[in-house]
């Protein structure tokens, strides 16, 4: 083939993609400048993207409805820090801008320092985390960098690493404040910290604007949990949202996409509602699936709408 009927070749096949293209941004703007039916914003972690590029990682959420998105900064991703070139940022800045997408949240993975080394690389990786944070951050007056992470440990630890764990963690929401940042730390069905009280008991002993929860009612779930109940505890300090189903028991379960399991996403987004919870509610897909041969990221992303944008319209009408 010559070098112009490549091009030619080239530009038809550029030409005819640019409809879909632009419908997809279209679709995006029109649904974030359209005021929202409830107080809160429905949203896609990234970290379920891992074999996309950043660029179409965020037109897959955009174009099936999700106005936010979380970009996953953990080793190997497209979004890892120290790989993010300035010109690269300002390029995903522009393309999120475009689709009328926000960036609520950031998915790190910090662990409690266990010495001074591990403490200084931590200061690191939020200082990273913050320059991006502050590079995507949302547009409208008011809105914070939101950093999370969860704080690994075995649940039988908790005793053991309370003192210290809320030790480094007073360290980090100094260096939080430092990069006006919130760090919001989430519990998990596996980890140390793992029950709605503690988590709430822990930010409130840091007591520091900086550093804040994440609330993820799979984790709860597994264990028993009430969802109202767990809410009401857990809310007053909640600053990001991650949604997922589960089902099994602690030290045997699978997670699942949201409509898979018996999650009543009506009663939590009218729950939701009702305590004027006014952030992101995002979709996390576990590892447990993602990292699975034959996964099929762009169809979760597609099927996990579905199930939230059906209980959004049901829970605000």
């Amino acid at each position: 083939m010559t070098t112009s009927a490549s091009r030619r070749t080239f530009l038809s096949a550029s030409l005819a993609a640019l409809p879909a293209a632009f419908a997809g941004a279209r679709f995006a703007q029109a649904a974030a400048a359209e005021k929202p039916k409830l107080p809160f914003t429905l949203g896609f972690s990234l970290y379920g993207l891992k074999t996309l590029p950043i660029e179409q990682a965020i037109r897959t959420c955009a174009e099936v409805g999700f106005t936010d998105v979380e970009p996953a900064l953990l080793s190997g991703y497209d979004t890892e820090p120290t790989r993010l070139s300035p010109a690269k940022r300002i390029e995903v800045r522009s393309i999120l801008d475009g689709l009328g997408v926000r960036v609520p949240c950031l998915m790190e993975n910090i662990r409690p320092a266990v010495d001074d080394q591990t403490q200084a690389e931590n200061f690191e990786k939020l200082a990273r985390a913050a320059e991006l944070g502050h590079a995507w951050k949302p547009a409208e007056a008011g809105s914070q960098v939101i950093i999370e992470t969860v704080l690994g440990g075995k649940p039988a630890e908790w005793n053991k690493l309370h003192k210290p764990i809320a030790a480094g963690l007073a360290q980090w929401a100094e260096v939080a404040r430092k990069h006006d940042i919130v760090i919001a730390i989430k519990a998990h069905v596996g980890g140390a910290l793992h029950t709605p009280d503690d988590t709430v008991a822990l930010v409130r002993e840091i007591n520091s604007p900086h550093l804040k929860a994440a609330y993820d009612f799979s984790h709860f779930q597994l264990q028993g949990f009430d969802l109202e109940k767990s809410l009401r505890t857990l809310l007053p300090e909640t600053v990001f949202i991650h949604v997922k189903d589960g089902r099994g028991a602690p030290g045997k379960f699978e997670f699942l996409l949201p409509g898979q399991g018996s999650t009543d996403y009506v009663k939590y987004f009218r729950l939701l509602r009702e305590r004027k919870y006014a952030g992101s509610v995002t979709v996390e897909v576990s590892g447990q699936i993602h990292q699975k041969a034959g996964y099929d990221g762009p169809a979760a992303v597609r099927q996990s709408y579905q199930a939230l944008h059906a209980a959004y319209e049901t829970a605000a009408s």
